[in-house]
């Protein structure tokens, strides 16, 4: 009955997923750097709702951008007088876009350090291992303060194959024109200028087709069939059942 068991349950084709190999993420690292300084609370920038400041309209687009993004590596680096990372590089979209809203005006002080801005990016790209990684640098003023220069910074850009795409927000007069499109035309990405919050919004859908997420595919489960398990263990017992009776009946013979 065992041996009839074992080879109906075999012959069933017993069967388990491997789910370790089920999430392949292929996308890119991408961290995005926004200005926090005090300038960022001026109010005005989103035509809709004038009373918005600039960085809780970008905060809003950028939240949006980051939710279009699907398999890629993302990380936040918010910068004023200083930077630091406010999310390390997370496939966990929501999670990010959620701890956005966390992020206040002034929360890194009121100056604006472009060069630190883009060196901590650096180093939260360093945790990454995908091929392709950019950083998407948002300002609305002059590099003023910080320890490392922005020359400084686009050089460790370019010798890791980063590109920064720049993105200027506010009046032209406000912010430095020439610096941002340096830094993005040194490390082979693009700048840009947003005078609206529409403008923005814009811009980010550029940049998502400059820089594509991939599509996510279905997700598909490698199958191990267990035949072998019940066959073998039948194999087993019908070689000893046979070697036990042939011993059993040459003692009887004896």
């Amino acid at each position: 009955m065992l041996l009839f068991s074992l080879m109906v349950f075999a012959f069933a084709k017993p069967f388990v997923y491997d789910t370790s190999s089920t999430q392949h993420k292929k996308g890119r690292d991408l961290v995005l750097a926004l200005d926090a300084s005090g300038s960022m609370g001026q109010s005005g920038f989103d035509a809709k709702d004038t009373f918005k400041s600039k960085f809780d309209a970008n905060i809003a687009l950028a939240s949006h951008f980051i939710k279009e993004r699907f398999d890629d590596n993302m990380g936040v680096v918010i910068f004023g007088t200083f930077a630091y990372t406010a999310s390390p590089l997370t496939y966990d979209l929501d999670a990010l876009a959620y701890l956005l809203q966390m992020t206040n005006v002034g929360i890194a002080g009121e100056s604006t350090a472009i060069g630190d801005a883009i060196m901590q990016s650096l180093r939260t790209l360093s945790f990454g291992d995908a091929k392709k990684q950019a950083i998407i640098l948002l300002t609305d003023g002059y590099h003023n303060a910080g320890n490392t220069s922005p020359k400084d910074a686009v050089s460790a850009a370019k010798k890791r194959g980063i590109k920064i795409y720049t993105i200027g927000i506010g009046k032209k007069s406000d912010y430095d024109v020439a610096l941002l499109e340096t830094i993005a035309k040194e490390t082979g990405g693009k700048s840009y200028h947003a005078t609206t919050s529409e403008d923005l919004n814009t811009i980010y859908e550029t940049i998502n087709t400059l820089e594509p997420s991939p599509i996510r595919s279905e997700n598909y489960l490698n199958q191990k069939l267990l035949i072998l398990f019940p066959l073998g263990i039948v194999f087993f017992m019908l070689a000893f059942w046979t070697l036990w009776q042939e011993k059993r009946q040459e003692g009887r013979e004896v």
